[in-house]
């Protein structure tokens, strides 16, 4: 039994991993960071590095996975969220919170462990359908995680409760997967049932370069997680600029991350659908220009309540790029090297994670915050020729291997 329990985990950790998203500027100021400007960058940097650590981190996670079981790698990125979660409420000043980001960032790469091990577990002609429902579980976690850290903030009024509340939450999916979850020992054979002979991780990450669908896939996911990231340490800011300085101020940019989620989670399960009867591709450049479209207008919105139309709009068509990006990887992947593949391409992300954020919030201290907007419109269009022009469907790839 996989596939319900981690769904269940990915809900669980996709929320204590958003939580402080509303609040971490404010939590910023509390422990000392000053002026404005200065709590723009810290605010991109703290999010950018966790990222980035992953991002160096995550091929050796994937390749390890393929020998010592994907369970074990998703029990070791839980426990370091958990930790470092806790760490982070006792922080006095931004160097510490830094190292911290810094620590959970190299140990974590949860969402990778989870797809992995779901992918290994799960029938080859039921594998669209189970990532599918896992990143419904990664989404809904997203969209419940902003939205109680700024009720909670607003509540309790302690910042640091927040982070020890997130690390307990952590602590529930440990014991989850530790409990319920059972992996299906399938590491160092291949198709054929052969035992592969142990290699060095980094050999074994070498040979994937015979796979060369995997490199168009790889501007995909980055430029798609970039484009998702970048102006997420500024909404906070943003909705202040748009709302003025109102009492639930935490609660409002909790509701401005969650209903992106929101539109999210009602367009992915159509979106998966359609994807299986009219083709990945087509509906990677669908969710692609849509997405483009509702960015646009965020830059000079003064409504806040059309600015939170936007995001939810913009939610519906992003929807549909990482869940049917990871499913189309999944369904060309050799199953014997999804853990390693799943590393590479999480790899991807984890760098649009932190590349993201660290310009959107260098870019926005520097120029303004609606200029982050035209940028991420901008690359998302550069992404949409992209798939154009170099992402094949599984038939056509296939067909081009016969």
């Amino acid at each position: 039994m996989v596939l319900w329990p981690m769904v269940t985990v990915q809900f669980f950790m996709s929320a204590a991993l958003t939580v402080m998203s509303p609040f971490l500027p404010l939590y910023l100021v509390q422990i000392g960071v000053h002026p404005l400007s200065q709590v723009d960058m810290w605010s991109g940097v703290l999010t950018s590095v966790n990222f980035l650590m992953a991002a160096l981190m995550s091929p050796v996670w994937g390749g390890l996975s393929d020998r010592v079981g994907r369970k074990a790698m998703v029990l070791r990125s839980s426990v370091a969220i958990c930790v470092f979660t806790a760490l982070m409420g006792l922080s006095h000043n931004v160097w510490e919170l830094l190292v911290l980001r810094v620590l959970m960032g190299m140990f974590s790469g949860f969402s990778a462990s989870a797809i992995a091990l779901v992918a290994t577990q799960i029938n080859e002609e039921k594998l669209g359908f189970a990532l599918g429902w896992l990143s419904s579980g990664q989404l809904i976690g997203g969209l419940v995680g902003p939205l109680l850290g700024g009720l909670m903030a607003d509540w309790v009024g302690n910042y640091r409760f927040v982070f020890f509340w997130t690390s307990g939450i952590s602590l529930l999916a440990v014991l989850i997967t530790l409990v319920v979850v059972r992996e299906r020992k399938t590491r160092g054979a291949d198709d054929s049932g052969q035992v592969r002979k142990r290699q060095p991780i980094w050999r074994q990450l070498m040979t994937l370069r015979e796979i060369h669908w995997l490199f168009p896939m790889f501007m995909v996911l980055l430029l798609a997680q970039f484009a998702a990231r970048a102006v997420q340490p500024v909404v906070t800011l943003y909705v202040k600029d748009i709302a003025g300085n109102v009492q639930y101020l935490s609660t409002l940019a909790g509701f401005a991350f969650s209903v992106t989620g929101i539109g999210d989670l009602i367009a992915s399960p159509f979106l998966g659908k359609r994807s299986d009867k009219i083709g990945y591709k087509r509906v990677l450049l669908i969710s692609i220009l849509g997405a483009t479209i509702f960015t646009i207008p965020q830059a000079f919105t003064h409504s806040i309540w059309v600015f939170l139309a936007l995001r939810f709009a913009l939610g519906m068509f992003m929807g549909g790029i990482l869940p049917t990006a990871n499913a189309l990887v999944g369904r060309l992947a050799p199953s014997e090297d999804r853990g390693k593949v799943y590393g590479l391409t999480s790899s991807c992300t984890f760098l649009g994670s932190f590349a993201g954020p660290l310009v959107g919030g260098l870019v926005s201290a520097s120029f303004g915050i609606p200029t982050m907007f035209y940028i991420t419109a901008a690359l998302l269009l550069i992404n949409w020729m992209w798939i154009a022009k170099f992402v094949r469907e599984p038939s056509e790839e296939f067909a081009h291997r016969g």
